[in-house]
């Protein structure tokens, strides 16, 4: 990603750009607040080089799209928030690597043919965690040759390691509600992240 937000300078202010791979967080839509971000600061005198911190250092809320680790080369993605399509879609769309998508739990009457064009370009396997996966296998089964059950972190990491490779990224953005097997979505993502960390210091441990 070459592409720069670019800001013209103000009768208070000299022009002022960054880089899109600089910007703390990822996908279009956090493009388009990272620029009313912008716009609202440079309107309120704020420095280039404090907007620059701000932008290139801001650090999300839990279960958003929050990265948690990278093991074997692999960047694990929590973003449990996302209990319905849309929020799923914008996760997808924000990726650029082959992605390993975690979805599943309690339907909240999804219609997956929104992300359907994005699974199809950008995963290249789906893990459904939850205790009825039948309408998620029902929609993808046709669609994507990889496909693993999971009914806990345990279990859908050991898949997720299965069907990984360096570079790869391994994400859960269920588009679904959590209380099948969690008590809410930040059980779910609170899981996930530790169970990821454990993984990185039993990595390091034998490294």
């Amino acid at each position: 990603m070459n592409e720069t937000l670019y800001f013209a300078p103000t009768d208070q202010l000299p022009a002022f750009s960054i880089a899109q791979k600089d910007l703390a967080l990822m996908g279009k839509h956090n493009l388009l607040n990272a620029m009313a971000v912008g716009l609202a600061a440079r309107a309120m005198g704020v420095n280039n080089e404090a907007l620059y911190e701000a932008l290139h250092h801001f650090v999300n809320v839990p279960h958003r799209i929050e990265p948690v680790g990278i093991v074997d080369g692999v960047l694990y993605i929590n973003d449990s928030k996302a209990t319905n399509i849309q929020s799923t879609y914008y996760a997808l769309e924000a990726q650029t690597r082959p992605v390993i998508l975690v979805l599943g739990g309690t339907d909240k009457g999804n219609d997956y043919s929104e992300i359907e064009e994005l699974v199809r370009s950008r995963c290249k396997a789906l893990i459904f965690m939850g205790v009825d996966n039948n309408k998620l296998h029902a929609f993808f089964d046709n669609k994507i040759t990889d496909i693993r059950d999971a009914r806990s972190i345990d279990e859908m990491l050991h898949h997720a390691r299965t069907l990984s490779q360096t570079g790869d990224v391994v994400l859960l953005s269920p588009a679904c509600a959590s209380f099948d097997l969690f008590k809410n979505y930040e059980d779910r993502g609170d899981q996930f992240r530790s169970k990821v960390q454990a993984l990185i210091s039993s990595t390091e441990k034998k490294a």
